[in-house]
C-alpha cells in the first residue's frame, strides 16, 4: 500500500511516499481502509522530533482518520465490514497517513451518516479535545463567560461552537483581524484581535469585556506565557484548562495569580488519557451524532492528495490556513 514515511527527524521535506506491506488486522484490530486523514500540529511536532511520546523513525504519523472497516480481526464484536467509521491512535502502532491502517478496536468509532469523510477526520483530535475540557472539564454552561485563546485554530474553532452551543458567552481571541473575524462566525459573541494588544493589554481587554470581573473559564490553547496571562484573565472561581504549549516555551507561573481567586488549574493531554484507560468512544460519538443533527460546522479548508503530505505540513504551519487540513490516501 501507499504511506508517507519520516524517515528522519526534519521538516516537511522529510515526510517521503512509500510502499509499504498491507496491514493485517490482528486479535482486537480492524483494518481500516482510510478515506481522510486530519493533519495536526502534533502531526508536524512528531516530525520534527519534538513530540514527547514519538518513536525514533521511520514512522508513519497521523493520529486520526475516518474511513470504512476493510476487515475484523478475532475478537471484534460491534463492527463489521463496509461501516463507515472514524478512528483515533497513533500511540503505539503506525499512523493513518497510508491507505490502509490496522487499529485496535477500541480506537473505532462508528460514522453516523450525514457526516462526510474529510469532516469526521477532523473530530478525533481537535474537535474531541475542545469537547472533553469544556464539558468534562471545565463544565461549562448557560450563562458562563468562557475565553478561547487562538480561536481560528482547530480546536479554537471547534470550541467557540461548543461553548456558545452550551449557552456561554465566548470571547474568541485570534492572532489577526482575519482570524479574529474568522472566529466570529461561529458563535463568538466577541473577538478580540491580539495582534493589537501587548502582553498587559490583552488581559486588560478581557476585563474590559467581562466588566472587569474576568471569565469563569479561559481555554489556553496556546502555552508558555501566554499561560500566565490565561491567570490574570479568570474570574474569582474560574476554570483555567490548559492543553497545549504550541509557543514550545515554559510557562512562568506565579501562584498568587490564582490561589487568592480560587481558581481550578486543569490539564489536559489527550493520549495520556487513553493511556490511562480513558475510552474516547462515547465522546466522539456524541460529537458527531452533534455534527451530523447541523449542530456544529466543521470547517475543512484544504483536501490533498497522500503524495502531497508535504504540501499539507507547510500550510499547516504557514498558520494562514482557515480550517482543517485533510489528506485523502485514496485520491
Amino acid at each position: 500500500m501507499r504511506a508517507v514515511r519520516i524517515e528522519e527527524f526534519g521538516g516537511p521535506e522529510v515526510l517521503v511516499p512509500v510502499e509499504v506491506p498491507d496491514p493485517v488486522a490482528g486479535p482486537g484490530q480492524v483494518l481500516v481502509r482510510i478515506e481522510a486523514a486530519g493533519v495536526n500540529r502534533a502531526d508536524a511536532l512528531v516530525r520534527a522530533g519534538k513530540y514527547h511520546r514519538a518513536g525514533r523513525p521511520p514512522l508513519i504519523p497521523g493520529a486520526e482518520a475516518a474511513g470504512t472497516v476493510a476487515a475484523v480481526g478475532e475478537g471484534v464484536a460491534g463492527l463489521r465490514v463496509g461501516q463507515r467509521v472514524m478512528a483515533l491512535d497513533g500511540i503505539d502502532s503506525p499512523g493513518f497517513y497510508a491507505e490502509y491502517a490496522a487499529v485496535r478496536a477500541t480506537r473505532v468509532t462508528p460514522l453516523p451518516d450525514g457526516v462526510d469523510p474529510a469532516e469526521a477526520a477532523a473530530l478525533p483530535v481537535a474537535w474531541l479535545s475542545a469537547w472533553y475540557c469544556l464539558r468534562h472539564l471545565a463544565r461549562v454552561g448557560k450563562g458562563d463567560t468562557v475565553v478561547v485563546k487562538a480561536a481560528a485554530s482547530g480546536v479554537g474553532t471547534a470550541a467557540v461552537q461548543i461553548a456558545a452551543e452550551a449557552g456561554a458567552r465566548v470571547l474568541a481571541l485570534a492572532g489577526s483581524a482575519e482570524k479574529a473575524a474568522w472566529a466570529g462566525r461561529f458563535g463568538a459573541a466577541e473577538t478580540v484581535d491580539t495582534s493589537r494588544h501587548a502582553d498587559e493589554a490583552e488581559v486588560e481587554e478581557v476585563l474590559r469585556l467581562t466588566g472587569g470581573r474576568g471569565a469563569d473559564v479561559v481555554l489556553d490553547t496556546v502555552g508558555g506565557r501566554a499561560f500566565g496571562h490565561s491567570l490574570h484573565e479568570a474570574a474569582h472561581g474560574g476554570r483555567v484548562v490548559a492543553l497545549a504549549n504550541v509557543a514550545l516555551e515554559p510557562s512562568t507561573v506565579d501562584t498568587r495569580d490564582f490561589y487568592p481567586k480560587n481558581i481550578a488549574i486543569l490539564g489536559f493531554q489527550l493520549t495520556n488519557l487513553q493511556i490511562h484507560g480513558w475510552d474516547p468512544r462515547p465522546d466522539l460519538r456524541e460529537l458527531a451524532e452533534r455534527v451530523a443533527a447541523g449542530a456544529y460546522r466543521v470547517p475543512v479548508e484544504t483536501v490533498l492528495p497522500l503524495s502531497r503530505a508535504r504540501a499539507a505540513h507547510e500550510r499547516l504551519e504557514s498558520r494562514d490556513n482557515r480550517g482543517k487540513i485533510v489528506l485523502t490516501p485514496g485520491a
